[in-house]
């Protein structure tokens, strides 16, 4: 399988590269095209993160990003440098190493897809849902995770609850700007009467704050970003994730569109490393295993996802 997975890696570095004589000539950044010539050219790979989507892309407590989608992108920027024959060098390695260097750029929720257009960076690598309307502007890798959207409320004294969003009816539902939850939300606000307001803040971290500081009834995000913060945030026993889901989230790793070299190669890429059973064990470190920040989220892989990382070539 392992032996299989790397010639299809090998099939589409060739297919990427075809207007190349040989592997050594890789690096000749005027035979190249799109993204991989813009990384020939500047000697970097531009990897976007997020800084608090625990376990996905997150800073640990040396303020280095990690995670799960940081491990994939680490993997498609090995296999970048390999198709270019040169060395991966870590974003903190000297100024005298020389080869693909890694550059880490911190996004938000609603910058990361105009930093994409814009070439500010090459992949973004957090907990991003690929989904058709969205495709019309960038382009995702396979998928790697089913999240979707539920609420996070506060655990009530005397027997109040909010188990759904009916029972948000004029009351306050807050959101990260620019995620699929506020579109789902603002969907659903309209539905009970009086209708929910939606307040939309920066990021996922201040919509935890704005709940925390009781400036909103509920908080909605995807339940593996809730579990995340229940599990990370010192009073995340106060909250507990509630109610059925209101929009299903495959998570991809986002890259610029029409670039048919550059996706061809990072398809390969998960391919290679589903075939090297890479991406079960990445998945069973941030999942299953105990996180940089102490704690455990202890959530199984589910047989929707094996059975997708199979479908990409994992053993069985």
């Amino acid at each position: 399988m392992i032996r299989r997975a790397a010639l299809t890696f090998a099939a589409a570095v060739a297919a990427s590269a075809a207007m190349l004589v040989g592997p050594a000539r890789a690096q000749d950044a005027a035979l190249l095209d799109g993204t991989l010539k813009a990384i020939a050219d500047r000697g970097t790979i531009r990897i976007g993160h997020r800084t608090g989507s625990v376990p996905f892309s997150f800073l640990n407590k040396g303020g280095q990003p990690v995670g799960f989608s940081m491990e994939l992108c680490r993997g498609i920027a090995t296999d970048v440098a390999r198709m270019l024959n040169r060395d991966l060098v870590e974003a903190d390695a000297p100024a005298w190493q020389t080869g693909v260097r890694i550059a880490l750029v911190p996004v938000s929720a609603d910058e990361r897809f105009p930093k994409i257009l814009s070439g500010d960076i090459d992949l973004e690598c957090g907990s991003t849902t690929a989904n058709a309307e969205r495709q019309k502007s960038v382009a995702f890798s396979p998928v790697f995770f089913l999240a979707g959207t539920k609420l996070m409320a506060p655990i009530m004294a005397g027997g109040g609850t909010i188990s759904s969003y009916r029972d948000l009816a004029g009351r306050t539902i807050v959101v990260g700007a620019g995620t699929t939850n506020a579109t789902a939300i603002r969907r659903l606000a309209g539905t009970v009467s009086p209708p929910i307001t939606v307040s939309e803040v920066a990021s996922t971290d201040a919509a935890y704050d704005a709940l925390a500081a009781a400036k909103a009834d509920a908080f909605a995000s995807d339940d593996i970003l809730l579990s995340g913060l229940a599990a990370t945030r010192p009073d995340g026993a106060k909250f507990r994730v509630v109610g059925d889901y209101l929009s299903f989230e495959p998570y991809a790793i986002t890259m610029r569109k029409d670039d048919p070299a550059f996706a061809a190669l990072v398809r390969a890429s998960f391919e290679r490393m589903a075939g090297e059973g890479q991406l079960s064990r990445a998945y069973n470190r941030w999942f299953t295993q105990k996180l940089p920040t102490g704690e455990t989220l202890d959530l199984p892989i589910s047989a929707q996802l094996s059975e997708m990382y199979r479908a990409l070539g994992q053993p069985d």
